[in-house]
């Protein structure tokens, strides 16, 4: 097995890693505003450290701030989906 293809997950090296271009960023850097987006599997790259989103988990947008240890994941895997289930037991009279 070769070593690019363990960084690359299970995306070809010629194709790179899957980002979509957000023509904000530099705005968005500059006045620390929240980027919204959908994209959840858009893989943070270096220069989207400082960013912060908001992630859409399928009901709401989860703010999201990249720090260096998220370089090289997708956005989706910091916006949980799920809600955790908590028993309630009702009370009886």
């Amino acid at each position: 097995m070769l070593p690019t293809a363990v960084v690359q997950g299970g995306r070809s090296a010629w194709k790179g890693p899957f980002f979509v271009a957000f023509p904000n960023l530099r705005h968005a850097l500059e006045n620390n505003i929240a980027i919204k987006t959908q994209a959840r599997s858009c893989t943070i790259l270096p220069n989207f450290i400082g960013i912060r989103f908001l992630v859409h988990n399928g009901k709401d947008y989860v703010p999201v701030t990249v720090t260096q240890d998220m370089v090289g994941h997708k956005l989706g895997e910091f916006a949980i989906t799920r809600k955790r289930f908590t028993y309630k037991a009702t009370k009886n009279k």
